[in-house]
């Protein structure tokens, strides 16, 4: 896991997506084929784009809570946050250049 992705819990949940920078949290478990699908691509943006955009993974397994505070209902489930503020929610897996394109207006 690269710098830029930051495993949540109740704990740190709050804090980590009210900030300024852009966070990308992925919903998901270890049971669910999409979820690891995606997790290398999100890794790979993570990486290229970490300057702009942090990425955070919340196992829903874990944390049903918080994914219920979130109305997550099927995984994966992305949502990008700033300033604590939900901006942008993507539902199920894509190729990388699909989400890099959804996610343009912030890795700019």
């Amino acid at each position: 896991m690269s710098a830029n992705t930051v495993i949540l819990d109740e704990a740190n949940f709050d804090e980590t997506i009210g900030g300024s920078k852009p966070i990308l949290v992925d919903f998901w478990a270890e049971w669910c084929g999409p979820c690891r699908l995606i997790a290398p691509i999100l890794e790979e943006i993570a990486v290229e784009h970490g300057a702009k955009l942090s990425i955070g993974k919340l196992n829903v397994d874990e944390h049903p809570q918080l994914s219920m505070n979130f109305d997550v209902m099927s995984i994966p489930t992305l949502i990008l946050f700033k300033d604590g503020v939900e901006k942008k929610r993507i539902v199920g897996a894509r190729p990388k250049h699909s989400l890099v394109a959804e996610l343009g207006e912030y890795l700019q």
